[in-house]
């Protein structure tokens, strides 16, 4: 097929054109920045022509290049998460001009990986990425939709905070929020739905939650992190600590940036667990536990093999 992938210097972006490309699929790249694309990693496709980038910005509709008339697919995986504040605002023009970039194509459908909702109010991250499916969708062109939890592998912002906290303090103060349950997935299963919805013309215009064969407190990802380590950690709970101190907290002793730390922390107080399950039988595949999602992480960690971050 030829396959748009938009966000392709991303975190998601970088480990499915491997996948794509790999599956003999034609991929034209999408990216903000040409400069920032590992090019010497996939020179081979780009001088056979199975991989193209393209360089343009959804919030710059005016300067966006003329679009792939010939798509079969295209992936949506824009976010600015971690842009601050009006992240919402920026998210939902992105995916209006999107959208509309969208429309004079042959695509046929547009596959979307979004958040994991739960019932009740949402935080403004998890709003954000509903109002953006919801945009999506407003358009002629079909989308599947999968919805994730924490992805876990090496390199994701939710796996390195993890890894930040756990490596770093032998005491941690838990609030009640980390009690809040949660549906991790490795990035290798994530990847593994991605691509499979190619193939499974059943996904066509459909939501999915995607989750791993595990439900966990946030309170479970640590120590499971530290077993998994071999870390002896002790948890001092706690029955209040704000999501502002939380997220003071975040950026003062791990990689995250405060407005990244924000949006997660708000996130957290929302059970983020599957209750859909019909895309397990549609693309079967073996789902991959917490504590073997972290040790294939270290693995490529190890070896210096991690393909984005």
């Amino acid at each position: 097929m030829n396959i748009l992938l938009t966000g392709a210097n991303g975190y998601i972006g970088l480990r499915l054109l491997p996948a794509l490309l790999e599956a003999d699929h034609r991929v034209i790249a999408l990216v903000r920045d040409r400069g920032r694309f590992p090019a010497t990693q996939f020179q081979p496709f780009l001088d056979d022509g199975r991989l193209s980038l393209i360089e343009g910005d959804m919030l710059d509709p005016a300067r966006l290049p003329v679009p792939p008339l010939e798509i079969d697919a295209a992936y949506y995986l824009l976010h600015s998460m971690g842009a601050g504040q009006g992240f919402e605002e920026r998210e939902a023009a992105c995916a209006r001009n999107f959208t509309n970039w969208l429309e004079s194509t042959a695509c046929r459908r547009v596959i979307y990986l979004g958040g994991l909702v739960p019932a009740g109010p949402l935080s403004h991250h998890l709003q954000s990425r509903e109002n953006v499916n919801t945009i999506l969708r407003s358009g002629t062109v079909p989308v599947t939709t999968l919805r994730a939890s924490i992805i876990v592998g090496s390199g994701s912002a939710s796996f390195e905070i993890i890894r930040d906290l756990v490596e770093k303090l032998p005491f941690m103060i838990t609030p009640r929020w980390t009690g809040t349950r949660c549906q991790p997935i490795s990035i290798r299963n994530v990847i593994g739905y991605l691509t499979g919805c190619l193939d499974t013309p059943e996904t066509i215009g459909q939501e999915f939650d995607i989750g791993g064969p595990e439900i966990l407190t946030y309170r479970d990802l640590l120590r499971q992190y530290a077993e998994a380590r071999g870390l002896r950690r002790w948890f001092i709970s706690v029955p209040l600590l704000t999501p502002r101190l939380s997220a003071g907290w975040l950026r003062f002793v791990t990689a995250a940036t405060l407005p990244l730390a924000k949006s997660l922390i708000e996130s957290l107080r929302n059970e983020t667990v599957c209750r859909d399950h019909r895309i397990e039988k549609l693309i079967p595949q073996e789902l991959i536990s917490y504590q073997d999602a972290i040790r294939l992480a270290f693995t490529t960690i190890a070896q210096n093999r991690v393909p984005s971050s």
